[in-house]
């Protein structure tokens, strides 16, 4: 398992949990009401469609953009028969799209992945004038829940040096707003959050943590094993696991007159 690739984790995704509608709806509702109603949005680095899959839900289209086959793969089976979203090849750096296509581009817990100057040029190219750009993350709101927190005491235990890369977590993204207002490209950041709880059985709990790329990079595949087991027996004694999240939104508005 390399750090950045989900080739392997694609069929796991269905396990995750797409991102809060709150969240979503405001955004959609303070873009549209500064620029009109949104005819085009691009999700980037869409995966395997969990964050376009709430965009649909809210009655948008556009473009899904995704680098990696298996997870792109995913996405297409996941939209058959809808024309609501087309599926291409490509990066947040070099998406493919065409010029003043979207009024909105948005990355779902996967800009820290990128060449963040590269990709918001990109993004700039992409948007109509005015047009905004979000990223999003849904990392689970492990502070409020003693279960989780006393899991993520033990993952670090076991993996002493771990670093998480794409948990979204308040500080991974200490330097966030510094690195969006970077360019010229983008301005009127603004942060929003939305906490919320979703019920698992254990077995699509157990899925989710099979999806984590950065843990399972870091330890190893026999040490990942032994993690996944940990946290088999932590909630062994549950019927349901209830996992809180939190949906965290970092939204610019683009510079291009």
């Amino acid at each position: 398992m390399e750090l950045g690739d989900f080739t392997k984790l694609a069929k796991d995704y269905v396990n995750r949990v797409g991102y809060s509608e709150t969240a979503l709806r405001v955004l959609k509702d303070h873009i549209e009401a500064q620029n009109g109603p949104i005819q085009a949005v691009a999700d980037v680095g869409a995966g395997t469609g969990k964050l376009t899959e709430d965009l649909a839900n809210l009655g948008l289209r556009g473009f899904a953009v995704e680098p990696n086959d298996a997870m792109r793969e995913e996405g297409v089976k996941l939209f058959a028969g809808r024309d609501v979203f087309t599926w291409s090849k490509g990066t947040a750096e070099v998406t493919n799209l065409p010029d003043n296509c979207a009024d909105w581009v948005l990355m779902g817990s996967s800009f820290h992945w990128t060449d963040a100057p590269a990709a918001l040029a990109e993004f700039h190219r992409v948007l109509r004038p005015g047009g905004f750009f979000t990223a999003i993350w849904n990392p689970r709101n492990i502070e409020s829940s003693p279960l989780h927190m006393g899991i993520e005491t033990k993952i670090r235990e076991m993996v002493p040096n771990l670093k998480r890369v794409s948990s979204g977590s308040r500080a991974n993204m200490q330097d966030m707003e510094k690195k969006l207002l970077s360019t010229p490209c983008f301005k009127d950041l603004f942060l929003l959050e939305a906490p919320y709880e979703v019920a698992m059985s254990k077995e699509r709990y157990m899925g989710a943590w099979r999806s984590v790329n950065d843990i399972h990079a870091q330890a190893g595949d026999a040490l990942f094993e032994e993690i996944l087991k940990m946290i088999e027996g932590e909630i062994s004694h549950l019927d349901q696991v209830v996992v809180p999240y939190l949906s965290r939104a970092f939204t610019v508005r683009s510079t291009k007159g």
